[in-house]
């Protein structure tokens, strides 16, 4: 009886609740679905990353950075997610693909995308110049017209000097946003929102897009257009050394993996291997991810791999969720569910701050150099 009282009391402590959800019902809220039927598996896991995204990493002093891979931006879901999240004050800092980028310019030059199917005969959209990503399809001349839009645009005076990647995504969310207002159609393009909200976008391959082959084709013009990707890495970690600096803490957001990962997550080895600052990793880590771990990529890397690279605080360990699904169904549903439950934030606007953000990070790195040298 005693032993039976041990197991008990173990078990009391180790669970979270009983399982005995609610029927459901057609008037149920997606909130309701999410806490009272997301119970386990998967699904518990998006429970999990709903309650962290929402009651932890959205604290007013959270530096909420953002990491996109995958094509989510020809699905649409930068009008229907992204812009939301970041117009809600929700999103701080974002690395992307050069393709999420791009695929955005097509909603704000108002160019069409089309839900179709898997399995379509490849040749014959080929033959009748149209392009597919799975079940998308589009107009060839939507790659060319989007050509021409950043040829012309970067061959402009405003352009003709030396960027960080955020720097350049900023001036061209000048432009976007300008054309927004111009035909009335604000709210589709994130890029153009996160102009406005001065949320800096960072891609980590610059020359890995359509964006970065028209800028290199510039480059064969004369043009004085520089990405200095670099500057990133200083910018970036600037901006996490800035949030637990003055005692506040980062949270990453991850979508998908690869290169905008692990930019994400090498602002911490930056500042303490690299710069030899004291900092002990990010405060908070949800990823969602269909790759595994066992085979070795980043793009799989559990948040306890990340913590022996300093990548991730060890104390904060409680506070990862990974979330193993496709990001174009937990999107939408983590975004409906952080409008729902948690009040706009006011913008940070890190890059109003870019300069000085970096500033500082330049002024302790040499003040460390000095003390070291010392020692």
């Amino acid at each position: 009886m005693k032993k039976h009282h041990s197991q008990q009391k173990y078990l009391h402590k180790i669970s979270q609740k009983r399982i005995d959800p609610p029927a459901l019902t057609g008037a149920a809220s997606l909130q309701q679905i999410v806490e009272e039927a997301f119970l386990s598996y998967n699904a518990g896991r998006m429970r999990e990353a709903c309650k962290l995204f929402t009651a932890k990493m959205l604290e007013p002093n959270v530096t909420v950075g953002l990491s996109l891979s995958g094509a989510l931006t020809p699905a649409g879901l930068g009008i229907s997610a992204l812009v939301p999240l970041i117009e809600a004050g929700f999103i701080d800092w974002i690395i992307s693909t050069g393709a999420n980028l791009y695929h955005d310019t097509h909603f704000a030059l108002n160019m069409e995308m089309h839900q179709s199917r898997p399995g379509l005969d490849d040749l014959a959209l080929r033959e009748n110049q149209v392009i597919r990503i799975y079940d998308i399809v589009f107009d060839y001349e939507n790659l060319l017209g989007t050509d021409r839009f950043y040829r012309q645009l970067c061959r402009s005076e405003p352009f003709q000097k030396t960027f960080s990647t955020a720097e350049f995504h900023y001036l061209v969310g000048k432009y976007l946003a300008a054309r927004e207002d111009a035909e009335k159609a604000k709210h589709r393009s994130f890029v153009a929102a996160a102009y406005r909200a001065g949320v800096p976008i960072f891609t980590s391959s610059p020359g890995d897009s359509s964006i970065g082959m028209n800028l290199a084709a510039l480059q064969l013009e004369g043009s004085k257009l520089r990405i200095d990707p670099l500057r990133d890495v200083n910018q970036s970690a600037a901006i996490v050394w800035d949030a637990k600096r003055s005692k506040g803490r980062s949270g990453v957001f991850i979508l998908g993996g690869g290169s905008p990962k692990n930019f994400m997550l090498q602002t911490e080895p930056q500042i303490q291997e690299v710069l030899g600052l004291e900092e002990a990793g990010h405060d908070y880590f949800l990823q969602v991810t269909d790759a595994r771990p066992d085979t070795g990529g980043l793009s799989g890397a559990t948040p306890q791999e990340a913590m022996t690279w300093g990548k991730v605080d060890p104390n904060q360990l409680p506070d990862t969720v990974t979330c193993y699904l496709d990001s174009t169904v937990f999107l939408p549903i983590l975004t409906v569910y952080a409008l729902a439950t948690h009040a706009p934030r006011k913008s940070k606007r890190l890059m109003d701050r870019m300069e000085a953000l970096t500033k500082e990070l330049e002024a302790g790195y040499l003040k460390n150099r000095k003390k070291n040298r010392k020692e």
